[in-house]
C-alpha cells in the first residue's frame, strides 16, 4: 500500500514572530510532518532536563535534540546545519532568557556515515559543544538504552513542534505526549518497503503525533533514551500512519566510540 501524502521529518524552519515558528517542509528538518506534538500537554518544569533547542540566527528554532553527555547532544542526521546553536533549560520558546537557561554554540557535527536520504535509515548525528554544560535541574543528560523497544512498551515523546498539521501552530511551551511502540510488522504495515532495523514506529490513538519542529528530539522509555523523532506521513496524526523513530539501541557503540574519538 502507498503512504498517503508526503512522508515529513520534523523541522522548524523560523520564528513567524518573537513567539511563533515557522516550518519549512521535506524531511523533519526539510521534510516534515508532525503535531504538537499533537493533541500532547506542556511537560512538568524540569522534566526534560536533556531536551534541547537547535537555533538559527535571531532565534528561529529548527529541530530538537537530546544531551547525552557533558559537551555532547544526539539528533536526526537530516537536522544537519553549517552553524549550531543550541540551548538548553529553557522550557518556553519565548527569545526571553529565563534562569537555568544555559546557551551554546555546536563547534563539530558528525552524521552517522550510514545516513541515507531520502530514505533516512540512520538518522542519527552526534554535535559537539563548545563547552561542557553546567549540570542542574534544568539541565544534565539522559542515558541511552542498550534494549531495543519490544511492542507495547510505554515512551514520552517531546518538542515545541506544531501543534496541528497541515495547518501550523507552534506551542509556546515543551509539549509532552506518551506513546507506544507498535511492532515491526505493524510498523512495515504503514510503510510498505521503507521500515529497517534502524527505525521503530510508536503512536497512541489517531490524532496524538509528533510533527515538524519536533525532528531529532527524544524518544524515553524506562527511563532511557530510546529513539529521536526521525519522519512520518503528511499531515501528522493521520490513522494508520504512526510516527517513525531513530532506533537507538543500534547505535550505542558507535555512540560511545565517535564521542571517544572526538573528545
Amino acid at each position: 500500500m502507498a503512504t498517503a501524502g508526503t512522508p515529513w521529518m520534523w523541522t522548524l524552519g523560523a520564528l513567524i514572530t518573537a513567539l511563533i515558528l515557522g516550518v519549512t517542509e521535506d524531511t523533519r528538518e526539510n521534510d516534515g510532518s508532525g503535531s504538537r506534538i499533537i493533541n500532547g500537554s506542556d511537560c512538568p518544569p524540569h522534566a526534560q532536563p536533556w531536551q534541547a533547542a537547535l537555533m538559527l540566527q535571531h532565534n528561529q528554532l529548527y529541530c530538537g535534540a537530546v544531551l547525552v553527555a557533558p559537551r555532547w547532544l544526539l539528533t536526526a542526521a537530516h537536522c544537519r546545519k553549517r552553524i549550531v546553536r543550541v540551548r538548553l533549560g529553557h522550557h518556553s520558546q519565548s527569545p526571553v532568557y529565563k534562569s537555568g537557561q544555559q546557551l551554546f554554540q555546536g563547534i563539530k557535527t558528525i552524521p552517522h556515515p550510514g545516513y541515507s536520504h531520502p530514505r533516512h535509515a540512520n538518522d542519527l548525528m552526534l554535535i559537539k559543544l563548545n563547552r561542557r554544560i553546567r549540570e542542574t535541574q534544568d539541565v544534565k543528560p539522559i542515558n541511552i538504552s542498550s534494549q531495543c523497544p519490544p511492542a507495547g512498551t510505554s515512551c514520552l515523546v517531546s518538542g515545541w513542534g506544531t501543534t496541528s498539521s497541515p495547518q501550523e501552530n507552534f506551542p509556546r511551551e515543551l509539549q509532552c505526549l506518551n506513546i507506544t511502540v507498535l511492532s515491526t510488522d505493524k510498523c512495515k504495515e504503514a510503510y510498505p518497503g521503507q521500515i529497517d532495523a534502524t527505525m521503530f514506529c510508536a503512536g497512541d490513538q489517531a490524532g496524538r503525533d509528533s510533527c515538524q519542529g519536533d525532528s531529532g528530539g527524544p524518544v524515553v522509555c524506562n527511563n532511557t533514551l530510546q529513539g529521536l523523532v526521525s519522519w512520518g506521513d503528511f499531515p501528522c496524526a493521520k490513522p494508520n500512519r504512526p510516527g517513525v523513530y531513530t532506533n537507538l539501541c543500534r547505535f550505542t557503540k558507535w555512540i560511545h566510540d565517535t564521542i571517544q574519538s572526538n573528545s
